[in-house]
């Protein structure tokens, strides 16, 4: 057993040095992570690498929910595959609480044309957001129907993962990754498109 898993599975129980510790000896990998992340959707969240790994950091270890799930036997990839998650879960609530600004936030809503708005963005950020919106939506839709094709998504667009440490952290074959990937491709642009 790694070091990184044995940290990690004693940050499970409760253990907050190992949590530290396993965070410190992972950080150049959440960083990649979070870099991949950005590198799609950052315009839309204001956030650089740094601040999202922080960010996701302090949902990790602060929130009621555990680092890890029960039954995970607290590997590398599968630690990478839940902070995947979770930094999915920030960029999300970041795109929808800027759109929410952008609307108003919390003042009163005044028609002002009945002219029909053609979704398209009105100069003020595109599409951008709306589209992380859509994929976080259609993504939750696939899980609904197929977990696995979910979470290979997840770890691939959202975490960057490669196929190898997809297959490693889910106990599958690379080919089986790979038709998933294709799956939930096909899934997600029926759902989007």
């Amino acid at each position: 057993m790694s070091e990184i898993t044995t940290l990690l599975q004693a940050a499970r129980a409760g253990d907050r040095e190992a949590a530290d510790r396993a965070y410190t000896l992972l950080y150049a990998d959440l960083r990649r992570l979070a870099h991949s992340r950005l590198r799609r959707d950052g315009a839309f969240t204001l956030l650089d690498t740094t601040a999202l790994v922080h960010e996701s950091y302090l949902r990790l270890h602060g929130g009621a929910e555990p680092a890890l799930k029960p039954g995970i036997s607290g590997g590398r990839d599968q630690f990478l595959a839940y902070a995947a998650r979770v930094m999915r879960s920030v960029v999300v609530d970041l795109v929808r609480a800027r759109q929410a600004e952008r609307r108003g936030g919390d003042a009163p809503h005044v028609t002002l044309s009945t002219t029909v708005i053609d979704g398209h963005g009105s100069g003020t950020g595109g599409r951008g957001g709306e589209e992380v919106l859509q994929v976080h939506e259609a993504l939750d839709a696939l899980q609904a129907q197929d977990e696995r094709l979910a979470s290979v998504v997840e770890m691939r667009y959202f975490g960057g993962l490669s196929e190898r440490e997809i297959a490693e952290a889910m106990g599958v074959t690379e080919r089986t990754v790979q038709r998933d990937w294709q799956k939930a491709r096909l899934f997600l642009a029926m759902s989007i498109g």
